[in-house]
């Protein structure tokens, strides 16, 4: 077991599977000679070459319907967002070509391609780099959606995404770059589409992805002395999502409680209560409690900022109130 911060472990990912397989190219601002914004492909381009670690101009739509084309011929492309708020001048590639195509070809087509970088809200970037795109493109047919939120994930779904033959959006955290965690020597691969049950219990299910699993765990100390014993579930995949795992602990605990970076309305905690409400009705003893952020632009300011999205005291308040509430 090797220790391992979680840029470097993606860094793996990559390094890994351009090993194995010549097909899988880099493209993205800086990605080549700068090493990425976050260092996550650092050093690579002496490995492997300029053109399998392509920098590219400031033009988010043409690069990424670059890489979408260049999937279609065989390729496997992995396109860096320099911060993933930048990708929505991609939006039409993403959601009518990349998501698209291969229905809509008949089959003819696979897109084999990964769209990965840095997002959430970071500390006092500004509205436009705190953006958490996972609501914007729940709703397109055709794409995969994943969080990772652990060096250890990050490294095993990744390689997983770029084996993958469908399109994958692979959401990393600004803030969670330099989590440490020790990472087997042996190669691994995770599923893409299965959810982690990060502790057991019996009082709660509590559904989180990304950073706010790391605010789960904080708010889970101070549950566990007051003597509640809540389930936490890393969703991972968030589209689709892994009702195989969610289901169970639902009819377990029989009360929910989602806590996402998200914003309220409209998202992927919104997509989740509706599901809950209409597959686990009966089986609820409280209604679902749902923690996501404010439905404002993230201020600059860092109080502000803080208290725009889900604390961890705020997740022990939710607890104490849904346990305590009998319908």
């Amino acid at each position: 077991m090797a220790e391992t911060l979680l840029f470097n472990a993606l860094r793996e990912a990559i390094d890994e599977e351009m090993a194995r397989d010549p097909s899988v190219f880099v493209l993205g601002e800086d990605v080549g000679h700068y090493g990425g914004s976050y260092k996550v492909t650092k050093d690579l381009y002496k490995k492997y070459g300029d053109l399998r670690l392509l920098d590219t101009p400031i033009a988010e739509n043409s690069f990424t319907g670059m890489a979408v084309g260049a999937a279609m011929t065989g390729l496997r492309p992995i396109v860096e967002g320099m911060n993933m708020g930048f990708l929505l001048l991609a939006f039409n590639q993403i959601s009518n070509n990349a998501g698209m195509l291969r229905y809509t070809s008949g089959g003819n087509f696979k897109i084999p391609l990964v769209i990965r970088g840095p997002g959430g809200v970071g500390r006092q970037l500004g509205a436009e780099h705190s953006q958490r795109l996972e609501a914007y493109f729940q709703a397109v047919p055709g794409l995969k959606i994943v969080a990772c939120s652990t060096p250890y994930n990050a490294k095993g779904l990744l390689k997983a995404a770029i084996r993958d033959d469908n399109p994958v959006l692979f959401f990393e955290h600004v803030l969670l770059y330099n989590l440490k965690e020790s990472l087997p020597e042996a190669e691994y691969v995770l599923p893409l589409d299965r959810a982690e049950v990060v502790r057991p219990g019996q009082d709660v299910t509590i559904l989180t992805y990304s950073r706010m699993r790391h605010h789960v765990l904080q708010a889970v100390k101070t549950l566990e002395g007051r003597g509640f014993d809540p389930e936490v579930i890393d969703l991972i995949s968030l589209k689709p999502l892994d009702w195989q795992t969610i289901g169970p602990s639902i009819t377990k605990t029989h009360r929910v409680i989602v806590v996402e970076e998200c914003m309220k309305t409209g998202g992927i905690g919104a997509e989740i209560v509706a599901s809950i409400n209409d597959n686990y009705f009966d089986q609820l003893d409280a209604p679902v409690l749902r923690l996501s952020s404010a439905d404002i632009p993230t201020p600059y300011n860092g109080s502000l900022e803080n208290l725009t999205i889900v604390q961890p005291l705020q997740i022990v308040e939710a607890v104490e109130k849904t346990v305590a509430l009998q319908v």
